[in-house]
């Protein structure tokens, strides 16, 4: 196959995400339809730079890289791990990423996942990251999808590191996280820089609005 400078952009994207939903890919890679962006998948996959696997029972195949794929990018060659139980939470991130881009106009370059930062530090450093990062008008902000209850010792251990190092921290809850939303709501009087988001606004936002 010939490729093009948007399949560049299609890997890389998978790459910085670990994985991707073909809805995501859509939008991160700017196709006009999603018909078209299935066949382009299609075309990468039968060339080896793409796979295809359906992994939980009632959500779509996810997309990643195989390791011909991550040679012709130069990414680092460590095999994703796909945890069934964090997939729900990934895709959620993703969501929540494209909700930032579009809502929020933050550029897709602006973005630093969690996976870019671990892969910079080195992948055995044990250091909390948020899910993602941006800076936009000299403002370091990071975003926490939070889907289950952390400890409350590591839950304020890790508002309190993101305090210091950002100037907002996000953090995205669902609808049946009242716990979690009561805790941080607890926690914004000591720690000022906290925005909570409804997840289920967030995911309706990017559905409706491709």
């Amino acid at each position: 196959m010939v490729l093009v400078e948007r399949d560049y952009r299609i890997l890389q994207e998978v790459e910085r995400f670990r994985y991707c939903l073909s809805r995501h890919i859509k939008l991160l890679a700017d196709f006009s339809g999603q018909r078209a962006c299935d066949r382009r998948l299609k075309i990468l996959i039968d060339a080896g730079y793409l796979e295809r696997k359906k992994v939980l029972y009632g959500v779509p195949a996810i997309y990643f890289l195989t390791h011909k794929g991550k040679m012709l990018i130069g990414a680092n060659k460590r095999e994703n791990k796909i945890r069934v139980e964090q997939i729900i939470h990934d895709i959620a991130v993703i969501d929540t990423a494209i909700y930032f881009i579009q809502k929020r106009n933050v550029s897709l370059d602006e973005i630093t996942t969690e996976k870019q930062m671990y892969s910079k530090a080195g992948f055995n450093e044990r250091k909390h990251y948020p899910d993602f990062i941006y800076e936009k008008d000299g403002v370091k902000n990071c975003v926490e999808i939070e889907l289950s209850l952390k400890s409350k010792t590591r839950f304020e251990n890790i508002i309190g590191d993101n305090y210091l190092t950002y100037n907002i921290q996000f953090w995205v809850v669902a609808e049946s996280g009242i716990k979690i939303k009561r805790i941080l709501q607890a926690w914004m009087t000591k720690y000022q820089n906290i925005k909570i988001l409804n997840l289920k606004e967030v995911q309706e936002y990017v559905r409706f609005n491709n």
